[in-house]
């Protein structure tokens, strides 16, 4: 055999596979689907949705949902509690470090922080001084 015998030999087997194995995937897919709503009841909408039904059905559903929030209301409760616990023992336990960082940044950015507040001030002089003066004016007033 030569080389292009052996590539058309491989596609066809690779092609036969894939067609074997879609073939195995649709009838397990059918099969689950026929028993998943094997119990399932047809529903009759025009009955379901008309007006006498309509309201009864949509208390139905939001006294179920009710029922649900209600019966995981203290589970939920706890959590959220359970979260504030955690972060405020979180922020004490990391509050010296956090300081300490926070001493350190200002002080590596305190020449930065200085040239840009002075090129800021800078550049507004004029409005700065303008909303400085209204500000006196009122508290004049």
């Amino acid at each position: 055999m030569n080389l292009e015998e052996l590539k058309k030999l491989r596609e066809e087997n690779f092609i036969r596979h894939k067609k074997k194995k879609r073939e195995y995937y649709l009838k397990s897919k059918q099969k689950n689907s026929s028993a998943k709503y094997k119990d399932l009841k047809s529903i009759d909408y025009s009955e379901e949705l008309n007006d006498a039904n309509f309201l009864k059905n949509m208390k139905l559903i939001a006294k179920k949902q009710k029922g649900h929030i209600d019966d995981r209301k203290e589970q939920i409760m706890r959590k959220i509690e359970a979260y504030k616990k955690q972060k405020k023992e979180y922020y004490e336990e990391n509050k010296e470090a956090r300081l300490n960082y926070d001493k350190e940044y200002r002080e590596r950015k305190k020449e930065k922080l200085r040239k840009y507040r002075r090129e800021y001030y800078r550049k507004n002089k004029d409005k700065i001084l303008a909303k400085q003066k209204e500000k006196r004016k009122l508290n004049k007033e």
